[in-house]
Order: C-alpha cells, then structure tokens, then sequence
C-alpha cells in the first residue's frame, strides 16, 4: 500500500503530467480563434456594420494580449488560483454576450459588449501564462518543442471545439457562443491543481525522447485526422450517429498522451533520473580568485573588451583567450591604467526584469517584428468569415477549423525546426520567425488576387505562419532574456497581437471593406432606380452592407504582404545581432 501511495505522489508531481494536462487546458484555451465562427451571429443580432464588427474584434485581441494582471496574479497567487480566475473571467465574459445576443438580457451598446468580449477573452491569458511558465521551467532545455506544441494546442482548439459544436447538432447558431462560456471554464476548474512547476529539470530520463516522439506524433495524427473529418464533413451529407463517432475518437486522440505520465510513474523505476540544468548560467568564478564583487565586474570588463572573434573558437579555446584578457585587466585595474566600472545589468542570455528589457534594442526587434508578423495574421483570422463570403463561399465553418489546424501544424512545426536550428547549428532560433514571415507574405498574395483555391492555399500559408511566430517567439525571449521574469516578459510581447490587429483589422481592413461594400451598395440601388422599382432606395436599409469578389480585401492583403516583408528585414537584423550569443548559449554542446 505504502509503494502504491509513493507511485501515486510521483504520478502526481510527474512533470509529463504537467505537460499532457496543459495540453488540454490549451485546447480549449484559444476560444479567441472561434471569432471567425460567432461574428457572424453577432453581427446579424445586433445589426453591426464591419467596423462595429471589427471595433468587437479588436476588444477580443486585448483580451488576448493583455495579460499584465494574468502575469502579476501568477506571482502572487498559487497558479491554480490564477486558473480560477481565468475560468471565471471567460465564463462572466462570453455568458452575458450569450444572453444579449439571444434576447435573454436586454441589449448592450457597442462598448459594453466590447468590455464584455474582452473580459471573456482575457481568461485566456491565464490559460496561456500558467501552462507556459509551467511546463518551461519543467522543461528548460527543450523550450522550443514544449512552447510548439501548448501554443499549437491554443491554434487548434478552435477546431476542435467547431467539431464539439457540429456533434450538439444545435439549430441556434448562438449556441456557439454558450459552447465558448462554459466548455473552457469546466475543462481549466477539473485540471487547475495539476497544471504548475514541479522541479522538472530534476526528472530527466533516459526515455524522454521517446515520450516526445509520442507527443509528436499524436500531435501530427490529431491534426490530420481533425482535417479529413471536416473535409469529409463538408463534401458529404453525414448521419448524426457518424459526427458522434468521429468525435468520440478526437477525445480518445486527446486523452492518449497521458499514458507517458502513467508508464514513467506506475511501472518504471522512479530513481531512474538524472538533473538536467537551466541554460542560463551566471559566470562562474574561477578557482584561486577572491571577493564577491571582483568577477562580476571583470566579466564585464571582459564583455566590452573581447574581439567578436573570440565568441566563435570552440569552448576550450574560448575561456583560455578570456582568461588571458581577464588577467590583463585586473592588472592594468591594479595599476589605475583604466577604471574599473560596474556593470550596469545583465547580459543576453541571462535573467532580466521587464524593464531591463524594455531598453534592449534585441527586445524591441522581437516585439515590432512580431506585431507586423503575427497581426497581419490574427487580421486573417477575425474576418476570415467575410473573406470567405466575399469569395463566394457559403460554409464560413470550414476555412475556420482550416486555418486552427494549419495553426496548430505551424506551431507544432515552428517550435521543432527552430530547435533543430539552435541545436544542431547553435544558429539564432528568430532566423525561423523570418521564414514563417516570408510564408506568410505568399499567402496574402493568394488573398490579394483571389486566384483559384485561394482560399484554401493562402488559409494554409498564413495558417502556417502566424501559428510558428508563438512557437518561436517565447522560447527565444526565455533564452535572451531568461526564465525568472519569463511571465511578465512573454506578456508585454503578446501586446503585439491587439497592436497589430488594431492597426491592420480596426484602422485599415475594416475601412476599405465598407469603403468597398458602399461603392457596391450604391452601384446596385442606382440599377434599381434605373429600373423603376417601386423598392427603389430601400434596398440594403435592413440589412449589413456585403462586399462582394475579391476586390473586398485585395489591397489590405497587398498592404499586409509588404508589412510581412519588412517583418523579415527585422528578423534578420535580430538574427545578425544575437549570432554570438546563441553561439555561447548551445555552442558549447557542439564543441
């Protein structure tokens, strides 16, 4: 009984355990996702035009992004009463605009529905800060894989949630919304004392790179499988009873992975492990040396000091040139050749406050880079239903779930291939950002001339990409700017988001679709005039004005395409600037 009892506490506090349930906090945390599927609802119950529709879609990125009070509640709360919290502002949120917008409460004004959309949205961001600084400080050296696949989850829940939806079979299209208030809610309250840092770094074993090919894989198997069930969904009639199997087998997908967890605690040996260290070292002092004050400063003598070359020769090598530097300065220090300074803060590489790194160039490529990046995309996201429509499809639904599974892959993939890149290049893990960017420039293109399989093909680019940005953007801030502040910092870098889709969604997608939809509007009633019907002038006057053909969003995907390719200058600024740094970080393994 006691053996039963010891495997159940290391079951418990397994971080495997960790990671698979915040897998599934994630995959019912990117509700933000499913905006393309309710706004349409929304917009015909409240009788919005799309800069309304837009202004709500905005409200819902700030949500998403502001997370100052989810990071600072993560620090002073246990991270299961930040998951609370969040359950509950997602709940309070998406239920009262369930209730406005099925006549049960009485209607809001716009910005009361917005404060409405952004508090639902916001219980994302705890969602997102208590899985991630979990799971990284769980698992510090495998940082991108482990941000890949939780922020690939987050991309595909709108799918998965889009299929939960399609299996309650409802008439009410509102009821997508209710789906949205209490399904995250129930699925974050049942995991949230599980979810949290359990000394991972001391549970490394032997087989973890089997159980990281299992997750892998089930990722890979679950995205393609969500993707033929749509595509079987919208080409084919189904019985109900089929839409429920196919459903029952996404959960047993889903539940799959926590047989890591249970294998690693029931029936292995628990003693099996060894530690594994964080990558952020603070300079060690070297034998014979005294005084607590002495090596820091010369560390920082040496940092100004040093030729460039000299980060590049093989670690061996390295420390032997720096040690004969370090010995030069103390002497010429010791003879008042040169002053002695302090050192002002700390180095790439090492842990830094928010406001540490708020004065670092490298900080603020990551974050515009980001914003031209990742706000072009989310842009794509939140009007992909008027996209579609304007395109001449009917079935919004599908290029919705499309898009979170691409998302979910770009993700995935993101985080795997730029730890491919730093691993076995120790090259700087933004040179994939730059790529995913140069995807996702393509892509609007597709958007822009709606050729044939437009939508589809550009779907699957932008997809790609903007889900590989929040693969690679927080691994790489945790290794240039550490792990101790890694919450604060990964949420002032979601701002990104609401800045990029105010700009490209609030200001100028949204604008030069109306601008459009009028010139149609007024092109059609002149028609009817000319005709002589006696409905003349009253057309359109019940309904949201629709733009209609390709020419609704050509030139804001033009304008974003050229957005994505200064996205890459960056990038590739960013990439120049941390070679040296990424060179000491994993160089050191090569060599």
């Amino acid at each position: 009984m006691g053996k039963l009892q010891e495997r159940f506490g290391a079951f418990i506090n397994n971080r495997w355990l960790v990671f698979v349930a915040a897998m599934w906090i994630q995959s019912c945390a990117g509700i933000g996702y499913l905006f393309g599927s309710i706004s349409p609802v929304i917009k015909s119950s409240m009788n919005y035009n799309q800069k309304q529709l837009a202004s709500l879609g905005v409200a819902k990125d700030l949500g998403d992004s502001v997370g100052f009070l989810a990071g600072s509640l993560s620090e002073i709360l246990p991270f299961w009463g930040a998951l609370l919290v969040g359950a509950l502002q997602n709940l309070i949120g998406y239920g009262w605009v369930w209730l406005v917008v099925t006549g049960r409460a009485p209607a809001l004004p716009l910005w009361a529905m917005c404060i409405l959309i952004f508090i639902g949205n916001n219980g994302e961001t705890y969602f997102n800060t208590v899985s991630l600084v979990s799971c990284v400080q769980n698992f510090p050296k495998s940082r991108g894989p482990v941000v890949g696949i939780l922020k690939g989850f987050a991309g595909l829940s709108g799918a998965i949630l889009t299929q939960i939806y399609t299996t309650i079979h409802s008439p009410d299209h509102a009821s997508l919304i209710f789906m949205v208030a209490v399904g995250p809610a129930m699925v974050v309250i049942a995991l949230m004392f599980i979810v949290r840092p359990v000394g991972g770094h001391r549970q490394v074993r032997p087989s973890d790179g089997t159980s990281s090919t299992i997750v892998y894989s089930v990722c890979l198997l679950l995205a393609a499988y969500l993707m033929g069930v749509m595509l079987v969904e919208d080409l084919v009639d189904l019985n109900h009873t089929v839409v429920i199997i196919f459903t029952v087998v996404l959960f047993v997908l889903l539940v799959i992975p926590i047989v890591i967890p249970v294998t690693l605690s029931f029936y292995l040996d628990p003693r099996d492990t060894i530690e594994e260290p964080f990558l952020a070292e603070t300079p060690k002092q070297e034998p014979g040396k005294s005084g607590q004050e002495t090596p820091e400063v010369i560390f920082s003598e040496v940092e100004d000091e040093k030729p460039r070359e000299v980060d590049l020769l093989p670690a061996s090598e390295r420390q032997k040139r720096i040690a004969q530097l370090q010995a030069k300065l103390c002497q010429a220090a010791a003879e008042g050749a040169v002053r002695v300074k302090r050192r002002r803060g700390p180095h790439r590489g090492e842990d830094f406050t928010l406001m540490q790194a708020l004065i670092k160039a490298d900080f603020w490529l990551i974050f515009v880079s980001l914003l031209l990046g990742s706000g072009s995309g989310l842009t794509v996201i939140d009007n992909l239903g008027q996209m579609s429509q304007s395109l001449g499809y009917d079935n919004t639904h599908i290029f919705v779930s499309m898009i979170s599974i691409w998302n979910f892959l770009g993700r995935v993939g993101g985080g795997y291939f730029s730890e491919i890149i730093v691993r076995d290049y120790a090259y700087p893990r933004p040179v994939a950002m730059a790529l995913a960017q140069l995807v996702m420039a393509v892509g609007h293109l597709f958007f822009a001339f709606g050729w044939p399989g437009a939508m589809h093909i550009g779907t699957l680019m932008t997809g790609l990409g903007y889900g590989a940005h929040w693969a690679i953007v927080p691994a790489a801030a945790s290794e240039l700017f550490g792990l101790k502040k890694f919450g604060a910092l990964y949420n002032f870098l979601t701002l990104a988001n609401p800045a990029g889709s105010l700009i490209f969604s609030g200001l100028i997608a949204s604008s030069i679709y109306d601008r459009e939809a009028e010139k149609q509007a007024h092109g059609n009633n002149h028609l009817i005039q000319n005709s002589g019907s006696i409905f003349s002038g009253m057309v359109g006057l019940n309904e949201p004005l629709k733009c209609e053909g390709s020419i609704c969003y050509f030139l804001t995907s033009m304008i974003m395409s050229g957005f994505c390719i200064v996205a890459v200058v960056l990038s590739m600024i960013l990439v120049h600037r941390t070679k040296i740094v990424y060179a000491n970080l994993y160089g050191k393994s090569r060599s």
